[in-house]
């Protein structure tokens, strides 16, 4: 964001006299900066990040037909080819950026008493945990992630449901799951491969 507004963070956050870039939670948080963030300042974007978010858009509009993941594999491709580039653009701005942003980290700690300390180490571990699980389900929706096996179960529900007798879909669901308690275990064995043939199909997609 201090980027996009084309200032230095100390510059733009002299008049109110902080800047935002520690991982941790609270309520000073200075109003020159957007609500969304929650209270959490941002790490600088590593120099990758910041040549991606460039490159994209470029990449967009030479090609506005192609999907994301294209996209993000024509990026790959340049900064492979050209590694100077990201080398002269963004590495000196994001080795400022963290130098920066580790004088700050080291400043607040040393303000806050131990005991909320503690509580803050484990709000930011839950919080990594879970903007990593986020990144990580974004990425593969984006490379095309393959939909998950359905269990036997569910593979002999989403058959028999539509099948089932007129009424509301909790009724369908009891008389589908009845039915699937009276079936014999060959008739069941049908199922459990259709369900062995739905999990080598994803585990083979999720590889490739």
């Amino acid at each position: 964001m201090l980027s996009a507004l084309g200032k230095p963070g100390a510059d733009l956050c002299e008049g109110c006299g902080r800047r935002l870039r520690s991982p941790f939670s609270f309520a000073n948080v200075p109003s020159c900066f957007s609500a969304n963030m929650s209270g959490y300042p941002k790490k600088p974007m590593t120099s990758y990040i910041r040549f991606s978010k460039e490159q994209l858009p470029i990449f967009k509009a030479q090609n506005p037909d192609a999907k994301n993941s294209e996209l993000i594999l024509k990026t790959a491709e340049l900064r492979r080819e050209h590694p100077d580039l990201e080398e002269k653009m963004y590495k000196d701005v994001y080795r400022a950026e963290s130098r920066a942003y580790k004088e700050e980290i080291n400043r607040i700690q040393e303000q806050l008493p131990p005991s909320r300390m503690v509580s803050l180490e484990k709000e930011i571990t839950q919080n990594r945990l879970k903007k990593k699980a986020l990144i990580k389900k974004r990425e593969l929706t984006m490379l095309g992630k393959p939909k998950r096996p359905r269990s036997t179960y569910n593979i002999f529900t989403a058959e028999r449901f539509q099948e089932a007798k007129d009424g509301t879909s909790q009724v369908k669901l009891k008389t589908v799951s009845e039915n699937w308690k009276n079936l014999s275990s060959s008739q069941k064995q049908v199922y459990t491969q259709l369900a062995k043939e739905e999990k080598v199909r994803y585990c083979n997609e999720m590889k490739s």
